[in-house]
């Protein structure tokens, strides 16, 4: 299945998205600056500004391109998400004109549950947890036949997250020496990895402490089942690593390291107020590991951060 997933086809789903939907899907900015304004002792850091999608993430490219991958029923899509990857499938889904049903636990924040009301979804929160919401979103899945998206366990969600890589290098004219990715259940890290195979660049993966999905299954030898809670549990929610990001993690993916809370939550504010980007927990990994130490990097490296989201409540930002 994951042979499927290459520089190739990201190639082709990047030439799709150009072909006529780049209204709807953009190319986010790329901001590169000096190691020293972020306080680390590289040579740059780049930001991927993913959260100023139309969508607020970058589920966007996932979630359009399964859409525009499948034929879709007259019942719709239908979705299970923490949050982002029901908004990203409700606004394609509101592009394309069809209906679209999402599934949310009770944990995903009031600011995405608006942000899916306002899109034009019909919204279910059941559960505790994301798994909850994808068991009730499976059985409402065999009742209508709804078109299912998942959140991040489908090559269409992986080759899309894939194409951000691509812009990345396009837009930097060269490819980062390393690209620190959050990791939930492994769609973007999958895709940004498969376009970085066999070539100089790392990719590492980030997760909170209290979500450690890759972390556990790595220490495990394989997928396992972690309990999830903390700061960013709304978006990085995947109690299991996703069975697409497993072998290409295991293959494409250097290090697993984890973040403490609290480092999550300085790092959210930093870019805020030094910044003024409003990036969710979930999009802060990056920084909180490069200010924590962490990870470290050399001192002429080029780091790449993913600024992944930004669906959340501006009154969370505390000064």
């Amino acid at each position: 299945m994951t042979d499927a997933i290459n520089r190739s086809q990201i190639e082709s789903t990047l030439r799709r998205f150009d072909a006529g939907y780049r209204h709807f899907l953009h190319e986010t900015p790329l901001m590169k600056l000096p190691g020293a304004a972020l306080g680390v002792d590289c040579a740059e850091v780049w930001l991927k500004l993913e959260q100023l999608q139309a969508s607020g993430s970058f589920k966007a490219r996932g979630m359009l391109n399964r859409l525009l991958s499948n034929p879709i029923p007259t019942r719709g899509v239908i979705v299970a998400s923490g949050g982002n990857a029901g908004i990203a499938t409700a606004a394609a889904a509101k592009l394309l004109d069809v209906p679209c049903e999402v599934f949310v636990p009770r944990i995903s924040s009031p600011a995405k549950q608006a942000r899916l009301r306002a899109l034009g979804a019909a919204l279910r929160v059941t559960g505790n947890a994301y798994a909850d919401a994808l068991a009730a979103c499976l059985e409402r899945q065999k009742e209508t036949g709804a078109l299912l998206t998942h959140a991040y366990d489908q090559i269409e969600a992986v080759l899309g997250a894939g194409t951000l890589a691509a812009e990345v290098d396009a837009q930097a004219g060269a490819a980062p020496d390393t690209v620190l990715v959050s990791v939930g259940g492994g769609g973007l890290i999958a895709g940004i990895a498969s376009w970085y195979a066999n070539t100089v660049t790392r990719v590492i993966a980030l997760e909170p402490e209290l979500a450690p999905t890759l972390h556990a299954a790595r220490q495990a030898g394989e997928p396992v089942d972690v309990s999830v809670s903390g700061i960013a549990a709304d978006a990085l929610g995947a109690k299991r690593i996703g069975s697409i990001a497993w072998p290409i993690t295991q293959k494409h993916v250097q290090q697993s390291l984890l973040l403490r809370d609290e480092a999550i939550s300085k790092a959210q504010l930093w870019l805020w107020q030094h910044l003024q980007i409003a990036a969710e927990p979930s999009a802060s990994l990056g920084l909180a590991a490069l200010q924590t130490g962490v990870y470290q990097p050399k001192k002429d490296e080029k780091v790449c951060l993913v600024i992944c989201g930004a669906n959340l409540d501006l009154a969370t930002l505390k000064i």
